[in-house]
């Protein structure tokens, strides 16, 4: 299973983000390293939005549990984001592949 999270920054996102910033790539590297998230980052050349795409049997469960522990969230850089299932088809990775 995948799940796709997804940040809207606050305006002075590249301003704002600084003391947090430090913090939050520490815990989505703790993410990484108990295996939930896959890929993370900035989408777009401002506004930016946040992309993180988790994995897993729990992958949705582990998206809202980043969002509720992320500084980015709670100092207010996140002004809403949204975390749903994503239903992978293609690929290596996909949760459940679909040959042609």
């Amino acid at each position: 299973m995948h799940a796709v999270l997804e940040y809207t920054y606050a305006d002075d996102y590249l301003e704002s983000r600084e003391q947090y910033r430090g913090l939050h790539l520490k815990a989505a590297w703790e993410a990484v390293e108990r295996g939930e998230l896959l890929l993370g980052g900035a989408v777009g050349e401002g506004p930016f939005t946040g992309l993180l795409i988790f994995t897993g049997d729990s992958a949705l469960d582990a998206a809202k549990a980043f969002v509720a522990a992320d500084p980015y969230v709670a100092g207010g850089v996140v002004t809403s984001w949204t975390a749903r299932p994503w239903t992978t088809v293609v690929g290596h990775e996909a949760a459940t592949p679909v040959q042609p």
